[in-house]
């Protein structure tokens, strides 16, 4: 029995670090909401009083110091009658006085500055990329080196933020046409950049979707933003949610499965819809485009969808999930034939997709949801001064920083300069982001900026149905900007 002591305590000891691993991995979703929270808030220590007290002006005092400043001279504002506008809500009230045409024109002289001056100095934006691309490169080396010790925040948080970097800045940006000037070597240009084979897939930018099928999808994002035809406004996906209790399970599911449970279904839904109408096909009978595509619907709608349960699994999810979750930790029962580093890879994979879904959510999702947000009743014309209105005023810009704090944004923090110029290189992005707020103050329309986890509150209490966006008033939109109804 003695001699039985050593190896029985032992063993108890290796199941509590397993344990004790498991919870600190949870642990590293909160290590994440703390590296976001001080990448936002560390810039207040090397700016000014008067820069703090900027940044931390709350948006609807932003909107209504706006309004008493409208009066100024050098805003070109058409004449209106007070009653007229007198019908619009107090928040809306800036819309009254806005020159848009005016507003618009500014707009995009500055993206056209920015544009040649991309051109001219390309070199600049190529060497910001490469930085970018080491960046998420080390994130990956360090999380794939170390996901065979147990569970632990620190593989987690690397493997988190590796697919979160590749996403958004990587990805995101490449297939824009944002990387098309600059790269001479075209490995990030959009006609090739994860195009349309799984080595490419795997080579480029590998994850739980079809690169091609989120291109589709988020150009139509972009170029209906916040209207119904959008097909990532979080409003519409939450409205299919019945019943209080249904409706919090799914809010907290949707945050963790946010990627394979929405965005790979939905964009590869787009795909099919956009081959069915280069072929003059009709769509099958009871199949709506606006509704939003889950996981769970693609296999009830099986038979009167635009692709198959099977096409999906195939095509789509299940690559990602045998290669990532299956082959990639598999030589690990070579060096430990007892099996414990492969389950440790495994969970660290596991607890990392959970963290990327998070992180995505919370920087992409958030970006143009919250009771302070436009939605739109009526199409406009690309790059038309109503174009970059919405642009402005259906998007919101988390906390600059420096190139970690946006890093680790994943330069969403630019999420209305992208809106209003998407084919631009994220240098570029920066450099014009300080001029067009000071547009948008000249003109008085709102320029929303707060922290991350603030619109993150803001997002969920819009799922929770808690409050409501914003409709724009319709009789208040420039019709020449407008697309006929048909």
């Amino acid at each position: 029995m003695v001699l039985l002591r050593p190896p029985l305590l032992r063993l108890h000891r290796e199941q509590l670090w397993q344990r004790l691993g498991k919870v600190a991995s949870v642990a590293a979703l909160v290590s994440a909401v703390l590296l976001l929270g001080a990448a936002g808030a560390g810039v207040s220590s090397f700016l000014s009083p008067e820069q703090q007290r900027d940044r931390h002006l709350d948006p609807t005092r932003v909107g209504r110091q706006a309004l008493l400043q409208l009066e100024r001279p050098e805003v070109s504002a058409p004449q209106l009658e007070r009653s007229e506008a007198d019908t619009l809500a107090f928040e809306d009230r800036w819309i009254a006085r806005v020159d848009v045409e005016a507003f618009g024109a500014e707009v995009h002289a500055l993206g056209q500055r920015l544009l040649r001056q991309e051109q001219e100095a390309g070199q600049a934006h190529l060497e910001h990329l490469q930085r970018i691309v080491r960046g998420s490169d080390c994130l990956a080396f360090l999380g794939l080196s170390t996901m065979w010790l147990a569970p632990n925040p620190l593989t987690v948080l690397a493997l988190g933020f590796w697919a979160h970097t590749r996403f958004t800045m990587v990805g995101h940006h490449s297939l824009h046409g944002g990387h098309n000037r600059i790269d001479p070597t075209r490995r990030y240009h959009s006609s090739r950049f994860g195009s349309r084979s799984l080595q490419r897939r795997v080579q480029d930018w590998f994850d739980w979707f079809l690169p091609e099928a989120w291109g589709v999808e988020h150009d139509l994002h972009h170029f209906k933003l916040s209207e119904d035809d959008d097909p990532d406004v979080v409003e519409n996906v939450a409205r299919t949610w019945q019943g209080t209790t249904k409706k919090w399970v799914m809010t907290f599911l949707t945050l963790i499965i946010w990627k394979w449970g929405y965005i790979a279904p939905q964009t590869f839904k787009e795909m099919k819809v956009r081959e069915f109408q280069k072929a003059g096909k009709p769509l099958p009978e009871g199949f709506n485009r606006r509704a939003p595509m889950t996981l769970l619907e693609a296999f009830r709608m099986e038979g009167r969808n635009v692709f198959s349960s099977w096409e999906m699994l195939s095509q789509v999810l299940l690559p990602y999930l045998i290669l990532h979750f299956v082959v990639l930790p598999l030589p690990l029962v070579l060096v430990d034939p007892s099996l414990n580093m492969l389950w440790n890879a495994e969970w660290n994979l596991l607890f990392a997709d959970m963290l990327s879904n998070f992180l995505l959510f919370a920087c992409v999702a958030t970006n143009h949801c919250g009771s302070d947000m436009y939605r739109f009743r009526r199409g406009c014309k690309p790059w038309s001064p109503t174009f970059y209105l919405r642009a402005v005023c259906a998007s919101t810009n988390f906390q600059h920083g420096g190139e970690i704090s946006n890093f680790l944004h994943g330069w969403t923090n630019h999420q209305i300069e992208h809106h209003c110029w998407p084919h631009l290189s994220m240098l570029s992005l920066s450099r014009g982001q300080q001029e067009l707020k000071e547009i948008c103050q000249r003109h008085g329309v709102p320029y929303v900026q707060e922290p991350v986890w603030v619109r993150l509150g803001k997002t969920i209490d819009i799922m929770l149905e808690r409050a409501k966006m914003r409709w724009f008033p319709e009789a208040w939109e420039r019709e020449a900007d407008l697309i006929p109804e048909r």
